[in-house]
């Protein structure tokens, strides 16, 4: 795979298929659809950045790169998409095979083009807070909130709503005497109400300077000032107003839930930055610690008698407030959207808060989500600085993107699974085939970072094989990706970039396909997909569909003798990819009997942003193991893994395990490591907490670290994750290993049933 991660180094893209089946009776064959992953903000140290605009073709848009055919005498360029014929402009002049132009050079697939122009410095940041919570979690999240506030930069414009059973818009312009404006919880507050309670009608000619200049016309900086200023101005204010926040004084009777208004609030936040920053880059930062129960987006009622929706529930189509509430969320997310504004949530609570409701919402903006046990813990108030943070740890936040995908005639686009909203240009490049957001060829990201990655699905529409030589080396497809968005600078950006990929098709076409095959982008795609099906087709049988794709993959590319199993063997190329199918058949996206509806969404949403290493993770976790005999070494993802001298480090990607084994729990509960003679001990201990800080420092969202002993409750982090080769039903556990008690078959077996049915 190293050539492929090479690719990623210098594009942000991997494919599935890097050699692309030509025809589509060969793409549908191969199963796994032609996809790319492309993370369209990747940072790249020697990536050049260009001030001045960049070359379109007069036909279709595209724009000038190394695949373009030259002829420099009569300084003409031709589309490698549609052929087009294009001249030079007059300041291209001096152009010569000795004289490119950045963009023209064979290893720049990938420039970003920087506009000329006054940068929009300020980032708008509009916090709305639960507070139907208890005091202690009401301290946590104050104290959190107080040190976000310290982190942000000076020209930040922030603003704050509370909500309970009441939403409160906060003045911050005047110290001296808070101010709040109440809005009813129960109904849904239109834009022009809330302009007119607020007085915001008001002011309208006075000119607008200062940080708050280039808003649209309609209100004043004055009026704007009273509800959102720059962090230097406003810190003093807005901590006073933390420090003063209570829980909300409405009395809850000992059989309800407590009044909690989120989706009027969320609404109210959405029409206030729609009014004061229409099209500019803005985040509301929404902190809930409980289930809505009031107004448009509850989703359950007050009384503690009915329970939250489970999944049960919506399999049986049982929960009375779920489809009104995605209704509302899906407009919400419609007028964000046209906005250019971005919903991020923090979900703190024991309970759901109804994330599965929201994600229409925050994933169409681009939003982030974190989802944790408490706003006291540390997955929440990590996170929450890491979005904060500055430099190379920080996120890269950048705000306002589009993206447009351009391809050769016989490749059309099926959709983007992704953080991103359908723009709905459609043209001969949209396929009739929708997955995800589909049907246009140009994508809105409101929200956007250094690590956001869009899968695209292509379809081959090629019919047929012109001739037998068409596997020449100028069989191409071309693909160009552009993301125009707004830097963490300020300044718009232009980022382009080119693949081309070989096409081939016919007899010998295996061997080809089975070189150009991305195993690790080929399970990230498969992991999205899936999803999309079990979220929106509603007799999907997810086991049935993966089992049948990978015995067609194994029957078209293994090498094996009809009807015997023993003879079959696959490529190196191929040889992970049904490990990664066992244990996503296993995994938290298929297997949603043990999560809430809440923490599917949320495992869901990760997944659907995520880069492939990260995506393979949440598939495949890595397993290291530490011991006396061995220095830390890879261990398979086994429960033979288990010994009871041996550590082991699991990274799931959501939880970071450390497993101690029974000696080793006894030797550290006897304190050996805190004698001197027992430093190696103490060595052995440190080795993988470090190693597990490591991989938490640079993940966002922070995942939770579990700390647990062999037959310890928390052992099951671990044991759920392992591939059960010894079960209280098989022969029994290796001496000194442990049993995973299940039902579900182990790799081994999987394997042997995959290859006698592929061999048929």
């Amino acid at each position: 795979m190293a050539e492929f991660t090479e690719l990623e180094g210098q594009d942000g893209v991997r494919m599935t298929w890097n050699v692309v089946p030509g025809t589509k009776q060969e793409a549908s064959i191969c199963l796994v659809p032609v996809s790319a992953i492309y993370t369209p903000i990747k940072p790249f140290p020697s990536m050049p950045v260009l001030p001045y605009a960049p070359l379109r073709c007069r036909n279709c848009s595209s724009i000038l790169n190394p695949f373009c055919v030259m002829d420099f005498a009569a300084k003409i360029w031709m589309c490698p998409f549609c052929f087009q014929r294009n001249h030079f402009p007059s300041h291209y002049a001096s152009i010569s095979e000795e004289n490119l132009p950045a963009e023209l050079f064979p290893h720049y697939t990938t420039v970003e083009y920087k506009s000329p122009g006054e940068a929009s410095l300020h980032s708008v940041l509009l916090f709305v807070v639960d507070i139907s919570i208890i005091e202690e979690e009401m301290t946590f999240l104050k104290s959190a909130l107080s040190q976000a506030i310290g982190l942000l930069p000076e020209n930040s414009l922030v603003g704050l709503i509370t909500f309970g059973m009441l939403v409160h818009v906060h003045e911050l312009g005047f110290c001296a005497v808070p101010k709040t404006y109440v809005f009813s919880g129960s109904k849904d507050v239109s834009r022009n109400q809330l302009l007119e309670q607020m007085g915001l009608f008001l002011n309208k000619s006075k000119p607008i300077t200062g940080v708050i200049a280039g808003v649209r016309d309609g209100l004043s900086s004055e009026s704007i000032a009273r509800f959102l200023r720059p962090a230097s101005d406003c810190e003093f204010a807005l901590n006073s107003v933390l420090e003063e926040l209570q829980k909300d004084p409405w009395p809850i009777p000992a059989d309800q839930r407590s009044s909690r208004c989120t989706g009027t609030a969320v609404s109210v936040a959405a029409n206030l930055l729609g009014a004061c920053f229409p099209g500019s880059g803005a985040r509301i930062m929404a902190f809930i610690g409980g289930p809505s129960t009031e107004g448009p987006g509850a989703i359950v009622s007050k009384n503690l008698s009915e329970p939250i929706r489970s999944h049960k529930d919506l399999d049986k189509d049982s929960a009375p407030h779920y489809h009104k509430a995605i209704k509302f969320y899906e407009a919400l997310a419609k007028q964000l959207v046209h906005q250019g504004h971005v919903l991020d949530l923090f979900a703190c609570a024991v309970d759901q808060v109804g994330v599965a409701e929201l994600k229409v919402a925050v994933e169409r903006t681009g939003g982030f989500v974190v989802l944790a046990e408490s706003f006291g813990h540390s997955v929440f108030k990590d996170s929450l600085r890491r979005v904060f943070q500055t430099g190379d740890k920080g996120l890269g936040l950048s705000s306002n993107g589009i993206f447009e995908v351009n391809c050769s005639k016989d490749v059309k686009v099926q959709g983007i699974l992704g953080p991103c909203a359908s723009l709905e240009k459609k043209g001969p490049l949209c396929s009739d085939i929708i997955i995800g957001q589909g049907n246009t060829s140009a994508w809105k990201m409101c929200g956007l970072d250094q690590a956001t990655s869009l899968c695209l699905i292509f379809e081959i529409v090629k019919k047929d094989i012109p001739d037998a030589t068409v596997q020449s080396s100028s069989s191409q497809f071309y693909f160009q990706f552009l993301t125009y968005y707004q830097h963490s600078t300020g300044e718009m950006r232009l980022r382009v970039t080119t693949l081309s990929r070989r096409w081939v098709a016919g007899p010998g076409s295996i061997q080809d396909l089975i070189a150009g095959f991305d195993q690790d982008a080929a399970a990230a795609v498969m992991a999205r997909l899936l999803s999309f099906k079990m979220e929106s087709e509603a007799e999907f049988d997810p086991i049935r569909w993966l089992d049948k794709a990978l015995i067609h993959i194994c029957s078209r590319f293994g090498d094996y003798q009809k009807d015997a199993p023993s003879s079959f063997s696959m490529s190196p190329r191929f040889s992970i990819f049904p490990q990664f199918m066992f244990h996503l058949r296993r995994s938290q996206f298929v297997q949603v009997f043990n999560n809430s509806p809440d923490e599917t969404a949320y495992f869901r949403m990760i997944l659907n942003r995520e880069t492939v290493a990260n995506s393979v993770v949440m598939i495949q976790p890595s397993l290291i193991s530490y011991s006396f005999q061995s220095a830390p070494e890879p261990a398979l993802l086994d429960v033979s893994a288990v010994a009871a001298d041996r550590i082991l480090l699991l990274d799931s990607y959501f939880t970071v395990v450390i497993f101690h084994g029974s000696t080793i729990a006894q030797w550290r509960k006897a304190g050996y490591n805190n004698q001197p003679e027992h430093q190696d001990f103490s060595l052995l201990l440190q080795t993988p907490r470090e190693d597990a800080d490591a991989i938490i420092k640079d993940r966002f969202p922070v995942p939770r670290l579990v700390d647990c002993d062999q037959y310890g409750s928390q052992a099951r982090f671990l044991l759920a994750k392992l591939n059960p080769s010894a079960t209280y039903n098989s022969d029994g556990p290796r001496p000194g290993g442990d049993i995973i008690f299940t039902d579900d078959v182990s790799f081994e077996v999987f394997l042997d049933h995959l290859q006698r049915l592929a061999v048929q």
